[in-house]
């Protein structure tokens, strides 16, 4: 199982990035979606995740910090979730990793399956 995260990249403060997690052997409608970052010296946090289509349970959750700027949701076309970011700002900055498994955990290390990372700078 091989999660590719992209559309990271260096944007002005209030600027938006469109971040994507696609895989490629099995279908994400099946798994839970988690995005988490790391910023340098930080511990990995939670961002956003969404629940499989077949829990039917139709959850997502936020980090309340950017709950209202960003947005998690399934590209089914494309087998992916995508987490687009509006108003940015400086703290945003890290490495953003999507990971999968069958629920939302809150701790990362539940996680099964995760993506490279991909880098956001968010400039003042």
């Amino acid at each position: 199982v091989q999660l590719q995260a992209s559309g990271g990249g260096l944007v002005q403060a209030g600027g938006s990035l469109r971040l994507s997690c696609a895989a490629s052997e099995f279908t994400l409608d099946s798994y839970a979606i988690a995005w988490f970052r790391q910023a340098p010296g930080k511990e990995r946090e939670g961002v956003s995740c969404i629940s499989s289509v077949s829990s039917r349970i139709g959850v997502t959750w936020y980090e309340p910090s950017v709950k209202g700027r960003f947005t998690i949701s399934r590209d089914n076309a494309k087998n992916a979730v995508t987490l687009q970011m509006n108003s940015l700002k400086p703290e945003d900055t890290a490495v953003y990793y999507c990971a999968a498994d069958s629920i939302c955990y809150s701790d990362p290390t539940s996680f099964g399956y995760w993506g490279q990372g991909t880098q956001v700078t968010v400039s003042s």
